[in-house]
């Protein structure tokens, strides 16, 4: 937003709202003519970030509005109410949306993920560390489903599971990267392959 525009949307929030230039100023921590010198001189070019900020709020308004960046865009994705395991498993007959994942737009936009194939899922256990760890979230691309390099979350006789998938002779072998756990061989039939996790998020 120019300089100019950036003026004339708080001199008219002041106008709407009644408010003292001189009272705004001292409210911020600044001399009494700081607004009121901002808005008829343009000095200074623009307000400082922690004034902005702190304007928006007690306006009740967007940052933007005020010369700040644009939001990102806010994508819902389904959160599933069940734990990939990276373990003994979880049972899939569990599975149930709830609240979803929100999560920037642009992200998907960046990693190439659809918003309609696009689920986040909690990992249980710790078969997949130092990878990936019990409590994560992660993010699954269900367009991604052919078998290659990365991890992916599928379900194996109805246990649904995140792993390292290859194949083998006589099928699939499930493969944990923590190396307490050796590969497990299932038919490939009995092996469906829900998407590629693309994205993990995680508490320190």
């Amino acid at each position: 937003m120019e300089s100019a525009a950036q003026r004339s949307a708080l001199a008219a929030l002041i106008e709407q709202h009644g408010e003292s230039y001189a009272a705004l100023s001292r409210r911020l921590g600044r001399n009494a003519a700081y607004l009121q010198q901002f808005v008829t001189r343009g000095h200074p070019r623009e307000l400082a970030e922690r004034d902005r900020q702190f304007l928006a709020r007690y306006f009740g308004v967007a940052e933007s509005s005020l010369g700040g960046e644009e939001a990102p865009a806010i994508a819902e994705v389904p959160r599933l109410d069940l734990g990939a395991s990276a373990g003994a498993g979880g049972l899939a007959e569990r599975e149930a949306r709830k609240r979803p994942a929100l999560l920037s737009a642009d992200l998907l936009r960046q990693l190439g993920v659809r918003r309609a194939a696009a689920s986040v899922i909690r990992v249980v256990g710790d078969s997949m560390e130092p990878t990936l760890c019990d409590g994560d979230e992660i993010l699954i691309d269900r367009d991604r489903r052919e078998l290659g390099r990365g991890v992916y979350v599928a379900r194996a006789e109805g246990v649904l599971l995140v792993k390292r998938l290859r194949r083998a002779v006589g099928g699939i072998e499930l493969v944990s990267d923590n190396l307490a756990y050796p590969p497990v061989l299932r038919r490939g039939e009995d092996v469906e392959v829900i998407g590629r996790v693309v994205w993990l998020s995680r508490t320190i």
